[in-house]
This record gives C-alpha cells, sequence and structure tokens, in this order.
C-alpha cells in the first residue's frame, strides 16, 4: 500500500457517554485525536473535567443504588454479558481497521483483539454463573456464610495501547459482579472505546451501568480518582501515574488494582531450543510495535550461545517488515503518538552509548508514500549492554531490545532481578528442576517456560515491585470488584461472660434445641 488509508464513517467529534446518552463536555472542552501515520489530527474528542465526571459517577451510583443491575441473577447477567460478546465479534473487521487506524497496530495483529475481548465477556459469564461462596459450620454452634456482593462504582482507567482489549478486561469482571462503572480511556486512543456504547446499549445493558468519559490523566483521570463516591480504580499504565494515583486515593482509602511498567528478561540458558527461543524474543518484544507491558525487552543469553543468538537475532530483526499498519504484510506499524515516538527515540540514542547496535537505530529507509512523516522506528538491537545502562532498567515501551551475555544460573538471576520492576519474565531451557527453581526465584508477578505471553484467563495477572499492585484474572477479578460480607448465624446457646450481673441474678434460661428432649 502507497497511501495512507482512513477508514470510512470516520466521528466528527468523540463524546463521552452518560446515562445512556452521547454528551459532550459540559464545559465544551475537546482535544485533538492524531493518527499516528500521518500525524494529523483526524477528529477531536470531548476533554472531561471534574463536572463530567460528577455527572457520570452520579449516573453510575444512581443505576448501582435503584437500578436493577446488581439485583439480577447472576444468569441474566451473563446473557446480557454473553449478548455483548456477540456484537465484539460480529464488529471484528470494524473494530481492527478503527483500532489499527488509532494506535498504529499492525492489522494482523488487531484482528486478534476482538476475538480475545469477546472472550473475556464469555469468561466472567461463565464465571459468574458458576460462583460459590463458602458456609462453615461448627455443628449444634453456629452456621457462617460469605454474602458476596458488588461495591458500588468502578473507575477504569485504561491504556492506548490495544485499548479496545485491555478495556474488556476491565469492563468484563466489573460488570459482571454487578458493579457500575465509568471508563476514562487514553487520551492517545479514544476512537474504539465509543463502540462499547452501542454495543452496550443494544445488548440490554441498563442505562447509567456504564458510562464513559474521555480526556486527560491529569484531568478526567484524576478527577476519576478522587471521587469520594467510586471506591474502586482499577488502572493500567506507566509507574509513575500509578504512584499518583495511589497517593490521590489515600484519602478516601480506595481498593486498588494496578498494572504498571515493566522491564521483563527472557533468559536464554545453554540447553535452550535456540530456534524456538528467536521465534519467541522476536515476538515477545516487537509485536504490538514494542508497545506492550509484558515485552521480554532485556534478554539475557548464556555465554555458550551469546554468539550466535546474538547474530542469529539480528538478522531477523533486520527482515522485521515496518510499515503501513494496514498492510497485511507489515509485522512492526507506527508508534501511538508523537510524544511516545520522541521518547523511545531518546533511548536508542542513549542505547547508541551503553551497547553494541546490531539492528536498527533510527527510522525505517524507504517508508511509503504519504507517511513519512509517521512515528516509525526501525527493530533495534543492542548487544553487551551492562547492567547498569539505562536501557537496560529503563521502560522504553517500543521496538527496542537489550541483550546482555551471563555465565552462571546465579548470575542468570541477579540480572533478572537487577531492576526495579517485576511484572513478567520468560525462561528458555530442558532442565525440569532448573526451571522450577529459577521460576519461583525470579522477582515476577508471571513466569512463562519455553513459550512468550500465552495468556490463561483462570490465572492471576499483575507483578510485583514496581510493576502493580494486586492481581486480576479469574477469581482473583471476581474477589476485587466484589465485597465479601461475612454472615454469622447462632444455632445453639452462647456462652457470654456475664459482665455487670451480680452474683445472685439467675443465669438466663438455655434455649431448647431442635429434637431435644423436654
Amino acid at each position: 500500500m502507497s497511501q495512507h488509508y482512513i477508514p470510512e464513517n470516520l466521528p466528527e467529534k468523540i463524546q463521552h457517554y452518560i446515562n445512556g446518552e452521547f454528551v459532550d463536555s459540559i464545559s465544551g472542552a475537546t482535544f485533538e485525536v492524531l493518527d499516528p501515520v500521518s500525524n494529523t489530527a483526524y477528529t477531536t474528542a470531548a476533554a472531561g473535567q471534574k463536572e463530567d465526571i460528577d455527572a457520570a459517577v452520579a449516573a453510575a451510583r444512581e443505576a448501582f443504588v435503584n437500578g436493577p443491575w446488581p439485583r439480577m441473577k447472576a444468569r441474566e447477567r451473563a446473557r446480557v454479558l454473553n449478548r455483548i460478546a456477540d456484537a465484539v465479534e460480529a464488529q471484528e473487521d470494524r473494530l481492527a481497521e478503527l483500532e489499527t487506524f488509532d494506535t498504529g497496530l499492525p492489522i494482523k495483529q488487531a484482528r486478534g483483539q476482538a476475538q480475545r475481548a469477546a472472550e473475556n465477556f464469555r469468561f466472567f459469564a461463565d464465571l459468574i454463573v458458576a460462583q460459590f461462596d463458602d458456609a462453615m459450620k461448627v455443628p449444634g454452634s453456629q452456621l457462617n456464610y460469605v454474602n458476596r456482593k458488588p461495591i458500588g462504582v468502578a473507575g477504569l482507567i485504561t491504556p492506548w495501547n490495544t485499548p479496545f482489549m485491555l478495556e474488556s478486561w476491565k469492563l468484563g469482571p466489573a460488570l459482571a459482579t454487578g458493579n457500575c462503572v465509568v471508563l476514562k480511556p487514553a487520551e492517545f486512543t479514544p476512537l474504539s472505546a465509543s463502540l462499547w456504547a452501542t454495543i452496550f446499549k443494544e445488548a440490554g445493558l441498563p442505562d447509567g451501568v456504564f458510562n464513559l468519559v474521555n480526556g486527560l490523566g491529569e484531568e478526567a483521570g484524576d478527577a476519576l480518582v478522587k471521587h469520594p463516591d467510586v471506591p474502586l480504580i482499577s488502572f493500567t499504565g506507566e509507574t509513575t501515574t500509578g504512584q499518583t494515583i495511589f497517593r490521590n486515593a489515600a484519602e478516601h482509602l480506595k481498593g486498588l488494582s494496578m498494572e504498571l511498567g515493566g522491564k521483563s528478561p527472557a533468559v536464554i540458558f545453554e540447553d535452550a531450543d535456540l530456534d524456538a527461543a528467536i521465534d519467541s524474543t522476536l515476538f515477545g518484544v516487537f509485536s504490538l510495535n514494542g508497545e506492550r507491558c509484558t515485552a521480554g525487552s532485556r534478554i539475557l543469553v548464556h555465554r555458550s550461545v551469546y554468539h550466535e543468538f546474538c547474530e542469529r537475532y539480528a538478522a531477523r530483526a533486520k527482515n522485521i517488515v515496518v510499515g503501513d499498519p494496514h498492510d497485511p504484510a507489515t509485522e512492526v506499524g507506527a508508534l501511538v503518538h508523537p510524544e511516545h515516538y520522541a521518547k523511545v527515540m531518546s533511548y536508542v540514542e542513549i542505547g547508541k552509548t551503553e551497547g553494541r547496535l546490531l539492528a536498527g537505530g533510527g527510522r525505517p529507509e524507504n517508508l511509503p508514500e504519504g507517511q513519512q512523516n509517521g512515528s516509525y522506528v526501525s527493530p533495534t538491537v543492542f548487544a553487551d549492554v551492562a547492567p547498569t545502562a539505562r536501557i537496560f532498567q529503563e521502560e522504553i515501551f517500543g521496538p527496542v531490545v537489550a541483550i546482555t551475555p551471563f555465565d552462571s544460573d546465579e548470575e542468570a538471576l541477579e540480572l533478572a532481578n537487577g531492576v526495579k520492576y517485576g511484572l513478567a519474565a520468560y525462561l528458555w531451557t530442558q532442565d525440569l528442576t532448573r526451571a522450577h527453581n529459577f521460576a519461583q526465584n525470579v522477582e515476577a508477578g508471571m513466569v512463562w517456560l519455553n513459550s512468550h505471553n500465552v495468556r490463561d484467563l483462570r490465572t492471576p495477572f499483575g507483578g510485583v515491585k514496581a510493576s502493580g499492585l494486586g492481581h486480576e484474572g479469574g477469581y482473583r477479578s471476581i474477589d476485587f470488584y466484589t465485597d465479601q460480607q461475612a454472615v454469622h448465624i447462632t444455632l445453639g446457646a452462647v456462652h457470654t461472660p456475664r459482665f455487670g450481673a451480680t452474683a445472685t441474678e439467675p443465669a438466663p434460661a438455655k434455649t431448647a434445641q431442635f429434637g431435644a428432649s423436654k
């Protein structure tokens, strides 16, 4: 494709969605939305302010307190969630087209996002129908059971990488458990989020249960985090923003689930299947344009296979197809926004002083006509990177990888754990004992053995250290979005110390037990 592809029927403006209606900001404030191939504005979006968040939270609160959604039987809510999944799948082509246009994600990778988003809703539809809670008996004395109930209004703040799918990760469990929500999508990529409103409406979700406010993080996001009627915040994004949210949520002691930055190691031992490891580590850092929190952006390679790995890895990286995101042949598209492009390119220049450049190192040559201004970065590979280097320590969030040698398992573990992050880790070895011992000692919330990031929705997703707070996925998501109230029922006589009773005052008669003789 030589010309910049523009989807048909793009919105002239992107609005908020509050209490079942599309609305502008109360102040009329807007911001421009760019596409990353031309880096020109293609529409404006309503810029939410505190008063818009207040309106959305009020609608969600009303729907929670007086609406039917929290009081529906699990099967009834599950039917709505499955209709949502059907609608998402039916819009797969349109969704992929919009997501690619708005984010720069290659179209072949965008096509899978609808299926993953639909599966998130189906999974939680199944889970709430099968959900059961604990009951504990003390025979003849007490019965204790858990009454699980939705918490209220959940504030969902989502990132700009694969935005639609990551929104579904939060929307699915939050809605399944009976909460109402206010979604604040990333300002760089508001286009696909507006699809949710129509999908939810047509699926039968009551008005006010889902609300959407676009805007900047420091305005709309900040107001959502600080709102006293929003007891839960689920945030995916970078660590510095997460720290700000943590501070601002403290006043109201909000429940927090935060999946933050990463600098995940991929550790290649001497007995690794090198062909498979090269395939996987290339995909693991260069898919999604390198804009993925779980990217294996530090590759640690045993010295005995280091030279061969670096040589083969760099040769493959040079062959990666960079270009028009709408071209099915493209493997790496345009980065999401000029601000982010400038950040990634600054790290590329830093890397040239910290490592040996094996591939990439700048903008690709021979970009298609009309795309010379796009936010394109060639897949960039640095070798011989010291563990003190900034490109080893800091999250770049782009198609840039650092390769470092090691000589022993102990050194590999020290290198793997030697950063502030702890989201994911990838291990390549055929030694079962080593695999388990290393996996259990690496400081990462998730570990994959002989694989890249392949998700199982039943497992916890989250990080340690600077990579996050709490976990979502499976029953962990159900736990986050619900209160577990313990209810205690007395079945027999309760022996209570009789404070204040006189020595001559008779004790109360014991209650007769069912089935006891008189």
